[in-house]
């Protein structure tokens, strides 16, 4: 299976390159035309455990990886480091059911890539070094440090916004250890510090190759090495199901996303392609709700007021992932991608024609709940369903009850609904004890908040979490986002 740019068919490398590279020589990323015939089984996978699943999917898509080198990423990723048995357990909320994607080493969906990415690199590295660069909302920041915390021959650089992340996102960031990790807030918001990387790889990529002899490479939902092991989650929600007895094999299955960079609710589609009986997957946003109107309108519009929400990991105005879609929804055109995305970057803006929104109306249906909304569903899902949620959890619980009412009103069946549940509530504790139970005296900060939502709930505080409060700060850094090219550069020396 080979992997081009969404911009360009021309130049075609194998999976090992592709995640070596993170993002496409022209700007682009990689896609497969292969992924509709990947020949995967899926009823099969149905009888299989989570480990058997990932090495199905990994031998399909990315085939120049040996048998025994996908089993020693799978052992090293997953077996270990995570707080459950099922690594992403199904349960009941209300007459829905949560994917529970946060039981990993930094209590966020990210993990379940992110301790796979690292291992799929170092098994593509010969000689080279690697630097990976990596813009964070910020749950993929920590999730990436812990994941490529002295790794052999590759290093981290990891940006995020100043102030545009919770206490406790920057508390696991600033406090991380590891001889190849270098962190820095960035004065801007969230696509400030990803277009800077996006352009840091641009104009720095050959020169730091030819003169340093290391590559710059991504763990952002850019790298397919990040989406692929997403697309695992998905099979697992759906064969979870079949054991209760919800569904049987070929009933449909609803997936609503909180999403804002696009990449957890492509692997939907990668899953769905591959042969997974889904039904729609539905784009939940949060305040900034750029992909919402895009998939209503066909218009995709950055030039808006960006707004911080409690839902940090989703405050995001260019959906990078997106990108892909848009790729296969206009059947593989890499020019007429390459002129939407010329039209992004020079005009903040594109349209899509009709036939485009077609194809992306057979999988997509979009919703989006501001943040009163958010904290009302945070307070409803404890009240009357007895389940802690994060606010991003709770725009997809909110979102999966404006669904609900549509089909009602459209006169359609109800079927099984999956909400992914991307994060502790712990991470998050200030705003979700708050929207349950008011605020706590004026100066508590983020492990107060954290103490007494675990008293008044009887809820544990994930082990990760409750030892952040003793551990030092060691990144202090906060730059111009001018200033991120030479942090990069000064950032090399951990290699070396």
């Amino acid at each position: 299976m080979l992997y081009h740019s969404t911009r360009s068919s021309q130049e075609k490398v194998s999976s090992k390159e592709a995640i070596l590279q993170g993002l496409c020589p022209d700007g682009g990323l990689y896609v497969s035309d292969d992924i509709f015939n990947a020949g995967l089984d899926m009823k099969s996978l149905m009888e299989l455990d989570y480990e058997q699943i990932v090495y199905k999917v990994f031998h399909a898509l990315l085939d120049d990886y040996s048998a025994d080198e996908l089993k020693d990423c799978i052992s090293k990723a997953y077996r270990g480091k995570f707080e459950t048995e099922d690594l992403t357990p199904v349960s009941q909320i209300g007459d829905r059911y949560l994917l529970e994607l946060y039981h990993g080493p930094t209590a966020a969906f990210k993990d379940m890539a992110l301790c796979m990415l690292p291992q799929l690199m170092s098994k593509a590295l010969k000689d080279e070094k690697v630097m990976i660069l990596t813009a964070t909302s910020g749950d993929t920041g920590k999730a990436a440090l812990a994941g490529f915390r002295d790794a052999e021959n590759i290093g981290i650089t990891v940006f995020f916004p100043d102030g545009g992340v919770s206490d406790i996102q920057y508390l696991q960031m600033a406090t991380a250890e590891g001889s190849n990790v270098n962190v820095a807030a960035v004065k801007g918001n969230f696509d400030d510090c990803q277009t800077g990387v996006k352009q840091i790889f641009a104009r720095c990529s050959d020169t730091i190759r030819k003169e340093r002899r290391i590559s710059l490479s991504s763990a952002n939902s850019i790298n397919v090495g990040r989406l692929v092991p997403q697309i695992v989650y998905y099979i697992e929600a759906y064969k979870q199901l079949m054991k209760r007895g919800a569904v049987s094999y070929g009933d449909k299955v609803d997936f609503i996303v909180p999403t804002g960079n696009f990449g957890d609710i492509l692997a939907g589609f990668y899953a769905k392609a591959l042969g997974l009986p889904a039904g729609r997957l539905v784009v939940a946003s949060n305040e900034n709700n750029v992909l919402t109107d895009f998939f209503t309108t066909g218009v995709y519009n950055k030039k808006r007021p960006f707004v911080k929400t409690i839902s940090p990991s989703m405050d995001i105005l260019v959906s990078s992932n997106l990108e892909r879609m848009l790729y296969y929804a206009a059947d593989g055109d890499c020019s007429y991608v390459a002129g939407l995305m010329k039209d992004l970057a020079e005009k903040g803006s594109f349209e899509v024609t009709d036939a485009v929104m077609e194809k992306l109306d057979e999988t997509f249906d979009a919703a989006y709940a501001d943040n009163e909304e958010s904290k009302r569903a945070i307070r409803k899902a404890w009240e009357k369903d007895g389940r802690l949620i994060d606010p991003h959890t709770a725009v997809g619980y909110r979102v999966a009850e404006l669904m609900e009412e549509d089909r009602k009103e459209a006169g359609e069946a109800k079927v099984p609904t999956v909400i992914l549940s991307t994060a502790s509530p712990f991470k998050f504790a200030k705003d979700v004890y708050e929207a349950i139970f008011g605020p706590l005296h004026e100066n508590a900060d983020g492990f107060d908040y954290m103490a007494a939502l675990a008293e008044k709930t009887g809820e544990s505080i994930p082990k990760p979490l409750a030892e952040l409060k003793a551990k030092p700060v060691l990144h202090k850094s906060v730059l111009e986002i001018g200033e991120m090219e030479q942090f990069v550069i000064d950032s090399l020396k951990v290699l070396g």
